[in-house]
């Protein structure tokens, strides 16, 4: 499947490209090219392959969930003008 140039300067301004009738032309070509090349890719035998998301057999190292740090929510609270319960109490910004 090749473009014409109409779909070309359709896809330039859906872009928002202005293209000058020689940079139409060259980019007909180049698009046209890209999406023969992605014909060939779809004509590929993928039946039996199995989906990856990385093409070697790896996991990722993982830290060891635990706590690190004290809870020292109360003693940084005590500078806040206004708290309750363990939140921070701001004024309406929205009504």
């Amino acid at each position: 499947m090749s473009l014409d140039k109409d779909q070309v300067q359709h896809i330039a301004m859906l872009a928002r490209l202005r293209l000058t009738d020689e940079e139409i032309t060259q980019t007909v070509d180049k698009l046209s090219r890209i999406v023969d090349f992605v014909d060939q890719l779809s004509a590929a035998p993928t039946a039996n392959v199995v989906p990856m998301a990385h093409p070697l057999n790896q996991t990722q190292r993982l830290r060891a969930d635990r706590v690190t740090e004290a809870n020292v929510r109360d003693a940084v609270q005590k500078n806040a003008p206004a708290v309750s319960e363990g939140l921070y109490i701001v004024p309406k910004v929205l009504d």
